[in-house]
Formats: C-alpha cells, structure tokens, sequence
C-alpha cells in the first residue's frame, strides 16, 4: 500500500467531514433564531416557542418511546447520520449479526449505530438533515420542552382518535411523578414497527408550519387510518441486550441500558471513540418507558461525534465547547477541525470492516 496516498485518503476524508460540518448551517432555518451578539455570548438565547416545537417534534412524536428516545439523541450528530446513510448504500449485503458487527466497529456514537438495522429511519433522518438538525439543536437547548411537546401532540392525537393500541403498539396513559402522560410501547419487545404519518391528516393545519419532511403520498394509507406501519423489523439479536434508550417522562429525561450492544461496547472499550463519551450507562431503559427501573442513568450528548456542526446559539454551543450558528466561517472551520482531532481526523469508513479505512 502506497503510504502517500494512504496519507492523502485520511486528508480528503477529513476535510469532507469539516465541509460537511460547515455546511449543515442553514440559510433559511425551519427556526430562524437571531444569533446573538459576540459581546452577549453568555446571554441565554430567546428560547423555542411552544407552538414551534409542536411543529419540530411532529415527524416523530408518535414513534414508540424507545425509538422516539433514541431518534433525539441521534438527531444531535447530524454528520454522523449522513456518514451512516452512506455506509449503508455501500454496504447493501450486510443483515442482522453481520451488519451489527460491522457497524460497531465505526467509530459512531451508539444512538447512531444502533439506527443501521432500522434503514427507513435513517433515511427519514438524513435525507431531511435540517430538520433532524434543527430538531436536535432543540433538544440540546430546551429537552424537556422537546419531550414535553412530544406529549402535546401525542394527547391531540389520541383526542382525535388518531392513536390506538392494535397489533404493532399499545397506547397508554400513565401518572408519572403527579405528571399524566401518554405512553408507546411495541406490542412486542423485539419487534419494531416504524409509523409512517402525515401530520396534516393526524392533526389538521398547524400554528406553525411542519417541517417540509417527506410524507407518504394520498392513497398510502388503509380507509378510515390516519397512521400506517411498515414491516415489523425484528431487532432482537441486532440490539443483543434490549433497546438502548427510554423515555424518563417524569423528568424527561433520555434513558441509557448498557446491556445493549451498542452502548456496551462504547462502555468497555469496544469503540474506543466513546470512552469517556456522553452516554452514561445504566442497567434498564425503564419498563414502560417510564425510567423507574434500578440503575437507570440519563443520556448526555458527546461532543466528540458532533463533527463540527454548529449549535443553535452560543449558550448552548459554550455548554459542549463548539461553534454556534452565527459564527464565522473561520469559527466554524475550526470547531470542525477540533472536533476532527478529537476522533484522529478520520472520517468514519465507508467500507464494512475494521474502523477507518485506508485507501489502497
């Protein structure tokens, strides 16, 4: 293998992920929130309104809580998506161990890995990178209130009589911490069906605009159905473990289990990319979603595979030590370049194997 163009592949890689990086700021955002000002950049940014967030959170606010968990923590490393995406065109031959192995082995965040063995969902995310970036801008900077609109839409879904229990789900409203909330399970464990809906036939016309997202076409839907599942995808031995993420409705809070795959290994060394990182381990999602199970542990978001991408405003971006929207060109390309640094200035491997690869 040539050691010069060894060399020259990690270099194209590397600055593909910082002008990605760049790139993923928006011109006209879904939120237009002014930046501040270079001599307010302690000042707490104007918060998302309500109504917003309603709108933001939409697209996913009826998936099943353990992949309505993870989808948010996976929506903070939009470049690692779009990288997952790519590998997964490249890879078409890898299913179920094969894929999980292989997958493990980049050098992702968990929430991203574990996305590989549920490719429509992937595809919804990346393909609709503003959104899903703007939608994990706003967890980072206002997560209760992202989790609180979740349930908003939720409770207009059911009190339309959009959302039932059936054969891919069961629907309930629980009491969690004097809260009342409305909770979705799989009706089977291993088994994940991914709704497919338009919020305009779930809810009506919106205060403000949903995200102008894929949606499947008129005519996709059973008569008298306003959600549609696809094929139950089964997941049992991809996770080897159980989810990895639940929703802690009492506090609103993202729940971490480190007996799946995933987060295991990133605990253990397996992926030596997340040691030390984010995702703090706990033994139980939490039944129900509810995240009362002993050992749980909240998510936190790693720095580490945000990739340089821009934070929605300075508070936020200071908090994980990154650029914000607003910021220069120059600021912008060196958070990349820092971020970079931070996972050896290589982008993840298109290629099923062994990490980054070589060119040869």
């Amino acid at each position: 293998m040539d050691p010069k163009r060894c060399s020259f592949g990690k270099s194209l890689r590397a600055l593909s992920a910082m002008v990605v990086a760049v790139a993923i700021v928006p011109g006209d955002t879904l939120l237009s929130t002014p930046s501040p000002l270079p001599s307010q950049s302690s000042a707490q940014a104007p918060k998302i309104p309500p109504h917003q967030l309603d709108s933001l959170a939409a697209p996913i606010a009826l998936y099943p809580d353990p992949l309505l968990a993870q989808t948010l923590a996976a929506s903070t490393y939009p470049l690692e998506l779009i990288q997952l995406q790519q590998w997964l065109l490249k890879n078409p031959g890898l299913k179920d161990q094969a894929l999980a192995d292989a997958v493990a082995k980049q050098p992702w965040d968990p929430s991203i890995q574990a996305l590989a063995g549920l490719p429509d969902v992937v595809k919804r995310l990346a393909d609709d990178i503003q959104w899903t970036t703007d939608l994990g801008n706003a967890f980072l900077a206002q997560q209760g209130d992202v989790m609180d609109a979740a349930q908003r839409m939720r409770k207009k879904a059911q009190d339309n009589g959009n959302l039932k229990s059936g054969e891919q789900q069961r629907v309930e409203t629980k009491v969690i911490e004097n809260k009342s909330v409305i909770v979705i399970e799989q009706s089977h464990p291993q088994v994940v069906y991914v709704p497919s809906y338009d919020p305009l036939v779930v809810w009506g016309a919106p205060l403000y605009p949903y995200p102008p997202i894929y949606y499947p076409p008129a005519g996709y839907y059973a008569a008298g159905l306003a959600i549609s599942f696809g094929v139950g995808m089964m997941m049992g031995a991809f996770w080897s473990g159980g989810w990895g993420w639940g929703c802690g409705w009492g506090n609103n809070n993202i729940n971490i289990n480190n007996n799946n795959n995933f987060n295991r290994n990133s605990n253990i060394g397996g992926n030596r990319n997340n040691i030390g990182g984010g995702n703090r381990p706990s033994q139980h999602p939490g039944r129900g979603g509810i995240g009362a199970g002993r050992g749980d542990s909240s998510w936190r978001h790693n720095p580490q595979h945000r990739g340089g991408a821009p934070y929605r405003d300075r508070a936020t971006a200071d908090r994980f030590g990154g650029a914000a929207r607003g910021d220069s060109l120059a600021n912008r390309q060196a958070g990349a370049r820092q971020q970079l640094g931070r996972q050896g200035g290589n982008l993840a491997s298109n290629r099923a194997g062994d990490g980054p690869a070589t060119d040869g």
